[in-house]
């Protein structure tokens, strides 16, 4: 029987399974899905078929870095924090971030694909699947970014909550220049900017903030009977405020002694001290479980509830 692409897409959602594992259980059981199933289940291919529709939001972020100059970091997600604390899901994670360390995919699906590093019998997916077979409950490998520049430092906060990279072009590489991207990379990872500076803002987006300050003003009775000249003038402040919100070296450091010195003006410091220019020039800031939909579950109920059964 030929095993069509609907076919192994069906099984996959049935059972969470691989795509190149469904489509050999498909082919040993000339299509027939309920046998596909049990197949999947015997090779211990299908441990998350009732788990496949289940919110994977918990979970952690990781970080690995080489030579000081490339860096990866990841977001795996599980169902519960209780899993994302356990030490065979923290060293799985260690695990992913080194594939993605050494990666070349440009996809998650690519990168699912591709050879399982620390055992090349099997994919990415189907190391995933043997490890929600042996944690018992969904995970999700759900993003991964590399980043190579003269200078990449990570930083982990909350115990994997928000994973931080931080790359610069630098002229000089010592342990100052290291701390000085460390203490950025913390704030980063506290403010959640999302540009390095404001040449990076598009006009799309810049028009759309003007679009919406302005249909505030003209939703406030006070602002709106203004002249236009001035609420020109009010739009154009407060893009700029927020700009100093959204973009890194805009932002006011935190560290700063007066509590005025920005992010560029203390990178700025620290290149005079140590007689070379240093500049970020790229971060990635994952936090587990951002844009997700996360359970809202009374554990106690949901444990009687299972011994009620």
């Amino acid at each position: 029987m030929a095993i069509t692409a609907k076919m192994v897409k069906e099984l996959r959602e049935a059972t969470g399974a691989g795509m190149m594992d469904c489509k050999k259980a498909l082919a040993a059981t000339d299509g027939d899905m309920d046998k596909a199933v049990e197949f999947l289940r015997e090779k211990g291919l299908a441990a998350m078929a009732k788990k496949a529709s289940r919110i994977a939001a918990e979970g952690i972020c990781d970080i690995a870095v080489v030579d000081d100059k490339k860096g990866a970091v990841v977001e795996v997600n599980s169902e519960t924090d209780f899993v994302a604390k356990n030490a065979d899901f923290q060293a799985y994670v260690k695990e992913v971030v080194d594939q993605a360390l050494n990666t070349k995919a440009d996809s998650i699906e690519a990168f699912l694909a591709e050879p399982w590093a620390a055992d090349t019998t099997e994919t990415v997916e189907q190391a995933l699947s043997r490890k929600i077979a042996t944690i018992g409950e969904k995970l999700s490998i759900r993003r991964f970014e590399q980043l190579e520049a003269d200078a990449v430092v990570g930083y982990v906060h909350g115990g994997g909550r928000i994973g931080v990279l931080v790359g610069a072009d630098a002229e000089v590489v010592n342990d100052e220049v290291k701390e000085a991207l460390k203490n950025v990379a913390m704030q980063i990872a506290a403010l959640n900017p999302k540009y390095v500076c404001e040449e990076e803002v598009s006009a799309e987006f810049l028009a759309h903030e003007k679009e919406v300050i302005m249909a505030q003003i003209e939703n406030d009775p006070k602002e709106s009977a203004k002249p236009d000249k001035v609420k020109a003038g009010m739009v154009q402040g407060r893009i700029k405020k927020e700009l100093k919100e959204i973009c890194l070296v805009d932002q006011v450091y935190v560290k700063a002694e007066d509590g005025k010195q920005s992010v560029g003006k203390y990178l700025e410091q620290v290149s005079k001290e140590v007689g070379g220019k240093v500049a970020v020039k790229k971060f990635v800031r994952f936090e587990t479980g951002e844009g997700l939909e996360k359970k809202n579950e009374d554990f106690a109920a949901e444990v009687a509830k299972q011994m009620n059964k």
